[in-house]
């Protein structure tokens, strides 16, 4: 990891969680941008650019503090099988806090609760999908903090959205929730090609340590023979 790739992880995790929002908001509410001409549609393409933007850079924040937290759990309870039972428990704890809490706080009279099954269905089928996507390309090891990172920290993230009512219930909701999803799998996903070596840069250095230790082998074995043409030439 070098400047150079923190810089692009940095960049590219804003423009995808930007895009995502945008096009995201820009559908849900298409009428509202085609109705008044071009000009509109135009400055309310940049304005949800710019939202989305923001909401991308909360959720590098999310990410960086995951990480951290990440590698604590991991010191302090000395056993990863351990710390992946803990992260299933805060799983199904947010599930239930999905459901149960928005329906507690947000349920109409006569609202049944089954509507409120949805949306943290959704989101556990994207995180599943994501978290068997790093598994994957990495290891089996990387499932439970995937699968916890993209639920529990993206909902983390969304809560300024999921508390306030006039925002709960409407397409605000989902126009804060499209840039976190976006940037949260763009950066899990990234994370471990940042860190592999460039192809062919292991077998270059396993060939020059090879030629090292030949070279070393040759003069342990010929300590004498450097010595020995010194004195004939003399």
């Amino acid at each position: 990891m070098n400047t150079r790739k923190i810089v692009f992880w940095f960049w590219t995790t804003i423009v995808i969680g930007s895009i995502a929002g945008a096009v995201v908001g820009v559908l849900i509410d298409l009428d509202m941008y085609l109705g008044e001409g071009p000009l509109n549609f135009i400055l309310g393409v940049i304005w949800m650019l710019g939202i989305s933007a923001a909401i991308s850079v909360v959720a590098q924040m999310g990410f960086f503090a995951y990480l951290t937290v990440h590698r604590f759990a991991l010191s302090l309870f000395k056993s990863v099988r351990l710390w992946n039972w803990i992260q299933w428990v805060l799983i199904a704890f947010v599930f239930f806090d999905l459901i149960f809490l928005r329906y507690w706080a947000y349920a109409e009279p006569g609202e049944t609760l089954a509507g409120y099954f949805i949306m943290p269905i959704l989101l556990l089928v994207f995180a599943l999908i994501i978290a068997y996507w790093k598994m994957k390309e990495t290891n089996r090891s990387a499932f439970v903090p995937a699968l916890f990172f993209m639920y529990v920290i993206t909902t983390i993230e969304w809560i300024p959205a999921l508390t306030v009512e006039e925002v709960n219930n409407s397409k605000w909701l989902w126009i804060y929730l499209s840039p976190l999803l976006a940037a949260n799998s763009w950066q899990l996903l990234l994370l471990h090609r940042l860190y592999e070596k460039p192809e062919g840069e292991d077998g270059v250095r396993k060939e020059a340590d090879n030629n090292a230790k030949k070279v070393g082998e040759v003069k342990t074995k010929n300590p004498n023979q450097s010595k020995k043409k010194k004195k004939k030439k003399k």
